[in-house]
């Protein structure tokens, strides 16, 4: 019943701005953690930016202090200012939540992703 909704991908220009939301729906309980990981053509998916229940983020090192990352209850936000080519990717939403209690259990969630492209 889980669902998570990416949007605001698309083309950009290097230096340009995008800003993608993510919106989780259904019988949601709790959640721990919301963020975005993002895949580029022949690589693994790697953590892009992570916010906890208690407010604390996470980012790698290669969007510091280029992306931000908020969360609204069930939304969360990604920012991504000063875009480079090498963050062309697709984009997907991801969540820790629990169906169940504010103490879990816990399962993880993702959404089906949403293409970033920036051109030089």
């Amino acid at each position: 019943q889980v669902q998570l909704v990416e949007s605001g991908g698309g083309l950009v220009q290097a230096g340009g701005s995008l800003r993608l939301s993510c919106a989780a729906s259904g019988s949601i309980v709790s959640i721990s953690t919301m963020g975005w990981y993002r895949q580029a053509p022949g690589k693994q998916r790697e953590l892009v930016a992570l916010v906890g229940s208690g407010g604390s983020t996470n980012f790698a090192d290669s969007v510091k202090g280029r992306f931000t990352i908020s969360r609204d209850n069930a939304k969360v936000y990604l920012q991504m200012n000063s875009l480079k080519p090498e963050d062309t990717a697709v984009y997907y939403c991801y969540a820790r939540l629990s169906l169940v209690t504010s103490l879990g259990p816990w399962n993880d969630y993702w959404g089906q992703g949403t293409q970033v492209t920036v051109s030089s």
